[in-house]
């Protein structure tokens, strides 16, 4: 971190902490390998009693003095909010930013779940939480939690276990180590999530005499930690000794723009990789040595080589239970593990070798070590084949002609439809349901950053506002969305924050009226699809199984102002997405698809324990198959 304050020494300017919290960020940059840039590019913000007078005003001085200190954006759910922040820093490569502000009470504790999915994805994100009074004079104040045990517990103590870094500021002096200590936090690769600071509504709006060399430019340089010699050496002998080596390649390879490492590390010692939902797209999905997706949702050549890998060479990956295949992905009897991640918590992971670095310093250091070695030319045929044949089927069920035999189309018809409209630099976009599984398996991404996953946390209504931030981030990029009616009816209000702000987002909607992924799960748990189909209760049966519910969402996204189109053929949503592609508007395409539709799948498994005893035959029975699958479960010591 470097700073341009010293010719400031002694002097001081009268602000309010609202205040000073708003120059003080926006003078914060990052900087990698020479390039500066602003930390953060905003502050996204929803007003109520507990910020209006302090960060609101902050905000509104900023905006009429300074507009391009820290511009202002309007939402409309506070934990979309949240996700805004988070899909604009991942598509930034966690560089940048959002700072985000909520109101006391329920309007700062809406954002516990953006929270809980930026720090579970390690993405940075800046949560300006409102806080009750510091004098507790005005005490109780309007939604404040009262607790017989202590008086200084608000619910933004709710935080603390989400947050990466936690701070209260009951006072104005407690300020700036607070906002040093946040930023040390947000710009560190390893230690990175959510940063929340609770500000007392009281506290913001008073005035204090701060030193000018707080709101000097800070630059905060993202380091590249590199591995010792003597780590690459043991690990390059670890891959030496490998027959059937297999990497695995998570985000961390993306974060670290190491993707033309890895690829000529791979390309230089005939490895393979397979890719975590996360590192998608790490390398073209038509590169000979990739066998895409790992792990309960991964094909079937990436989960082929899995089981015979003796060496597994984890790049930024933090070894998800989808990943690993809820541990019985790897079945050689003697697997071994060389991790090479910045964090030292997944570095460790699965006894592995660790390598504790940032993958664009190990990756060449590593080829260099491994110099002479080659998996051999049969190994490398066989992984090109089985590749080129799971890519021939998932191309076929692009193209099964399922909806012309059935009343609605099939998922994977129309992914194919989506990804043929897209151009390879275009982003596609999910969190929950059933279409992250089809994505990963089947989807076929061609350029870095192309693929946008949460997957970390799944979080059900995280798409559309993650879209919103992904295109403040890439303006010249499209950015697709693909979400189920599911997923959709849980926060689609972001919808009025892009037509607000005129950000193309193209929305593609598969209505089924009902909870696909969930609804196969259960089924295979023995429980039925129970409580996952959108149904009238029945008045004979007690049951929510009657007739489907007259809902239009359609309709519902035109009120919010989108342009809607509205498809059941797969020729209409062809059209209506070349349509969507050359307009400049957001909007959304409206498709009905089959809810109990067929995708190829791989052979992965996912571990969801099944109930030990039932009067239910077909529980009994999923339980069986469950233990079954369960004794491949390794512990990889």
């Amino acid at each position: 971190m470097t700073s341009a304050a010293a010719s400031h020494a002694g002097q001081t300017v009268r602000l309010t902490v609202g205040q000073a919290v708003v120059k003080f960020l926006g003078n914060q940059y990052s900087e990698r390998d020479g390039v500066r840039r602003k930390l953060f590019a905003g502050c996204f913000g929803i007003f109520g009693h507990g910020n209006v007078a302090g960060l609101g005003q902050a905000l509104l001085q900023a905006e009429l003095a300074e507009p391009e200190l820290l511009p202002y954006h309007q939402g409309r759910n506070e934990q979309a909010m949240v996700h805004i922040a988070v899909g604009y820093a991942r598509q930034k490569d966690r560089l940048e930013t959002f700072a985000v502000t909520a109101s006391v009470g329920p309007g700062s504790s809406n954002m516990l779940t953006g929270a809980a999915l930026a720090t579970i994805n390690r993405l940075p994100v800046l949560l300006l939480a409102s806080d009750i009074f510091a004098t507790r004079v005005a005490s109780p104040v309007l939604q404040e939690l009262e607790q017989p045990f202590g008086y200084d517990v608000s619910v933004n103590d709710a935080f603390r276990p989400l947050s990466k870094f936690f701070d209260r500021v009951w006072r104005p002096e407690q300020l700036p180590a607070a906002l040093l200590g946040a930023m040390r936090v947000l710009t560190d690769p390893a230690e990175t999530g959510a940063v929340t600071l609770a500000l007392p509504e009281d506290v913001q709006a008073e005035a204090f005499d701060w030193p000018v060399e707080l709101f000097a430019e800070r630059v905060w340089r993202i380091g590249r930690p590199v591995p010792e010699p003597e780590v690459i050496a043991a690990a390059a002998q670890i891959i030496r000794n490998a027959k059937a080596p297999l990497i695995v390649s998570g985000g961390g390879v993306t974060y670290a723009e190491a993707n033309d490492e890895l690829r000529a590390f791979v390309e230089a010692t005939g490895i393979p990789i397979s890719e975590t939902q996360a590192g998608k797209g790490s390398l073209p999905f038509d590169h000979p040595l990739n066998l895409g997706a790992i792990g309960a949702t991964g094909s079937p050549a990436a989960n082929h080589f899995a089981r015979r890998a003796d060496v597994v060479i984890g790049i930024g990956t933090r070894y998800s239970d989808f990943t690993t295949g809820s541990k019985t992905i790897w079945q050689h009897p003697d697997v071994r593990f060389v991790n090479i991640n910045v964090a030292g918590l997944d570095a460790f992971k699965l006894a592995g070798y660790p390598v504790v670095a940032d993958a664009k310093r190990a990756l060449p250091a590593l080829a260099q070590a491994l110099s002479g070695y080659s998996s051999g030319p049969e190994f490398q045929a066989e992984v090109t084949a089985r590749a080129k044949a799971w890519d021939d089927e998932v191309v076929a069920s692009h193209h099964s002609g399922y909806g012309e035999t059935h009343e609605f189309l099939a998922q994977a018809e129309v992914l194919g439809a989506v990804e043929a409209a897209m151009e390879p630099t275009d982003v596609v976009v999910c969190a929950a349901g059933s279409l992250p599984g089809d994505l990963h398996g089947m989807w076929r991404t061609r350029e870095r950053k192309g693929y946008h996953v949460e997957y970390g946390y799944s979080c059900m209504g995280y798409e559309i506002p993650g879209a919103i931030g992904i295109k403040l981030a890439a303006p010249e990029r499209d950015v697709f969305v693909t979400v189920g009616d599911g997923s959709y009816l849980m926060m689609p209000t972001e919808l009025v924050t892009a037509v607000q702000e005129g950000i193309k987002i193209i929305v593609v909607l598969l209505q089924n009226h009902g909870y696909a992924s969930i609804g196969a799960l259960a089924q295979s748990l023995g429980v039925q699809r129970f409580g996952t189909k959108y149904r009238y209760r029945n008045a004979e049966s007690g049951r929510l199984d009657g007739g489907k519910l007259p809902v239009d969402l359609a309709l519902n996204a035109e009120s919010m102002g989108v342009t809607v189109y509205r498809t059941r053929t797969l020729a209409e949503l062809k059209d209506a997405l070349a349509a969507a592609k050359a307009g400049d508007e957001p909007c959304l395409v409206h498709v009905d698809t089959d809810l109990e539709f067929h995708s190829p799948k791989g052979d992965g498994w996912w571990d969801v324990p099944v109930a030990q005893v039932s009067t239910l035959d077909f529980t009994q029975d999923a339980r069986i198959r469950y233990e079954k699958s369960r004794a491949d479960q390794k512990p990889y010591l």
